[in-house]
């Protein structure tokens, strides 16, 4: 089979494939097919056509990817857990990672809460921000008085 056909089936399989999910996953590799099919149809080594589509698609996810995920992922609106992470809490019961106890109300809701360092413990009473949430759990970080 001609090394250009080969190459430009793979490049159609990776477009159609990145349209019909639209994940940004294959689109990388549809660029290093086009361009190993430039280089097949210029008559290189087929081994020089690996490492073109090989190198290409790579460069192309390693440089473009962030910049796509980040343009694409700009209007999607956050979940309600995701609305969760900066907002601010009251600890209603002692934060104390070690022995695996605490609570903190948010938004008029009890949760089971741990801080983000196992050393620090918080008080009843105290402030803090909510800076991840793993599964049932917001993991928070004491509020630091402003001056």
């Amino acid at each position: 089979m001609d090394m250009t056909f080969f190459w430009l089936i793979l490049f159609v399989v990776f477009v159609l494939v990145e349209l019909a999910t639209m994940g940004l996953s294959t689109i990388w590799f549809a660029g290093g097919a086009l361009v190993a099919t430039i280089a097949s149809a210029f008559g290189l080594p087929i081994p020089l056509q690996v490492i073109l589509f090989l190198t290409v698609s790579i460069l192309l996810l390693y440089f473009t990817r962030p910049i796509a995920v980040k343009y694409f992922n700009k209007d999607r609106a956050k979940t309600n857990i995701e609305s969760y992470v900066g907002r601010e809490v009251i600890v209603i019961s002692e934060i104390d990672n070690l022995q695996g106890i605490g609570q903190v109300t948010l938004g008029g809701q009890e949760w089971t809460a741990r801080t983000t360092n196992n050393a620090v413990t918080l008080p009843i009473g105290a402030v803090g921000i909510v800076k991840a949430v793993d599964g049932v759990k917001l993991i928070i970080e004491e509020k630091i008085a402003e001056q």
